[in-house]
């Protein structure tokens, strides 16, 4: 630029400054007075383009005027899903923060006491999380309608073929749904519920069309694949009602797979009715999918630009595959253990389930209020704190607090269903102690995520994996590579969550 900024157009001549005089000169309005209890009439004259942050700096009059720094509401403000995007979008400021520090300065301050809408900005209904838990574990219950399915006498890796191909089937649709459910909720976050159903219209078949691939390229029996390609259907369908808060759609949908499952272990039943079982339970879930994606897209377009990169999703998908893959270590590393010292008898009755991943997957509900209970206490903490390191403690008690809580339910659902699963192993100190390392992993993997350290979690957890995978082909008892790939994983997100969930700012 060359010359100094000019406001007005060189082209602009005496007229136009001849009509800001006359602008500046018109005479004001007479305005009606004002009545006891009347707010005045706006002047259009002053009121041009009036703050839309004044509209919000009412309607949070409550929060506003009780907190006592601006964390505090940029905290309630996040919890409401107002984003960065959607602040500089509907309020012209760069990001949430700035909203909350300007609405701190505009509300004058009462005292004393939170308001009761305040007390818990990360509130979390635990009727809802219970719902998650059943639905995340009844899907084993579908493994044994479909257990005839699996038989096989080859022998891949430790694992009948049949059984190998699920697996690695099971492995591409958790690392793509993570990555799916990621990338939805970004979009819903920023109040975009049209584009995140294009997103699960597009990515979950695409999903369910990889996985189901990816176990007939690993190849075995007919009933093993189209098992293999069912449970592909069905995990994108569970994702995208999970996604739009349908659970109770999925619990009606794994209703009659349920009573079949309970049919199963009293009788004998058929083949081709459990198939018919598991089919109904398949179709519902897709029906109802299809039906809350339908809705998405009904609504209304935003013409608003908005980007959201897919590299972004890597690390998730990254996590979802360590994850999955730590979880199935657990549940079938006895049994590619004892394949690979006996041979093939050894594995031509492994179950793709079992006690500790149905211990895991019961236990995801809780593991999810927990994650919502800890931040909701954080926060609580930030504001009766007064020195650094007093919220350091009391965030670290919360913290091992939440810990305990988890802990406690996997032990006494592992001992539960090793009780009631048939022919479940004896349970015994080492094994539990490292399905408690792992389930203490997870839940640390899953808050860090949380708070967008996803990248570090899905690499400790990455490596945990891929540790363990090695020693099992290796002929390694399962249960000592659990207790040290898991063990290592978890001391190295004790030591990352200390300092960075210690920090004010990570909480506001």
């Amino acid at each position: 630029m060359s010359g100094p900024l000019r406001l007005v157009p060189d082209e602009a001549g005496p007229d136009w400054a001849e009509q800001t005089v006359q602008l500046r000169t018109l005479p004001r309005k007479r305005r009606r007075p004002v009545l006891p209890g009347q707010r005045p009439e706006p002047d259009p004259q002053l009121d041009l383009s009036p703050d839309p942050l004044d509209e919000l700096a009412e309607r949070l009059a409550d929060v506003c005027a009780d907190a006592v720094h601006p964390y505090e509401i940029a905290a309630f403000l996040e919890s409401d899903g107002l984003s960065d995007e959607q602040a500089a979008l509907l309020y012209g400021r760069p990001d949430a923060f700035t909203v909350a520090e300007e609405l701190f300065e505009k509300v004058e301050r009462r005292y004393p006491g939170p308001s009761a809408e305040f007390a818990n900005p990360w509130r979390a209904d635990p009727w809802r999380c219970v719902v998650r838990g059943l639905v995340f574990a009844l899907p084993g219950l579908g493994y044994l309608l479909g257990a005839n399915l699996f038989a096989a006498t080859r022998m891949r890796f430790g694992l009948p073929s049949g059984m190998l191909a699920l697996s690695v089937a099971t492995l591409v649709s958790w690392s793509w749904n993570q990555a799916l459910a990621h990338r939805s909720y970004a979009w819903l976050g920023r109040g975009r519920r049209r584009a995140a159903g294009v997103c699960l219209a597009v990515g979950a078949p695409l999903g369910a069309l990889v996985a189901a691939t990816a176990g007939y390229v690993v190849g075995g029996p007919l009933g093993a694949l189209c098992f293999a390609a069912g449970q592909s259907g069905y995990l994108a369908a569970a994702t995208v009602l999970l996604v739009l808060g349908r659970e109770k759609f999925l619990l009606l949908a794994l209703a009659p797979s349920a009573v079949g499952a309970g049919v199963v272990l009293a009788v004998d039943v058929p083949q081709l009715a459990r198939t018919v079982v598991l089919l109904s339970s398949l179709g519902l879930a897709i029906g109802l999918a299809a039906r809350e994606i339908v809705r998405c897209l009904r609504g209304e377009r935003d013409t608003t630009v908005l980007k959201l990169p897919l590299l972004h999703e890597l690390p998730h998908l990254l996590f979802g595959l360590a994850v999955g893959t730590l979880t199935m270590i657990a549940g079938l590393g006895t049994t590619v253990h004892q394949a690979v010292e006996t041979g093939a008898a050894a594995g031509a009755s492994a179950s793709p389930t079992g006690p500790a991943m149905i211990a895991l997957t019961l236990s995801l509900g809780l593991a999810e209020w927990l994650l919502f209970r800890y931040r909701a206490m954080a926060v609580a903490a930030l504001r009766t704190s007064h020195t650094p390191a007093a919220f350091v403690r009391r965030t670290g008690g919360v913290l091992l607090g939440c810990l305990f809580i988890y802990l406690t339910t996997v032990a006494a659902l592992d001992a539960a269903a090793t009780v009631l699963w048939p022919g479940a192993p004896a349970l015994g100190i080492p094994e539990l102690g490292a399905l408690l390392l792992l389930g203490g992993s997870l839940w640390l993997a899953l808050l860090l995520n949380a708070f967008g350290l996803s990248w570090s979690t899905a690499l400790i957890c990455l490596a945990a994996a891929g540790a363990e995978c090695a020693g099992l082909l290796t002929g390694a008892d399962p249960t000592v590579l659990q207790l040290i790939g898991c063990g290592a994983a978890a001391t190295v997100l004790t030591a990352i969550a200390g300092p960075v969930l210690g920090r004010t700012t990570k909480h506001r």
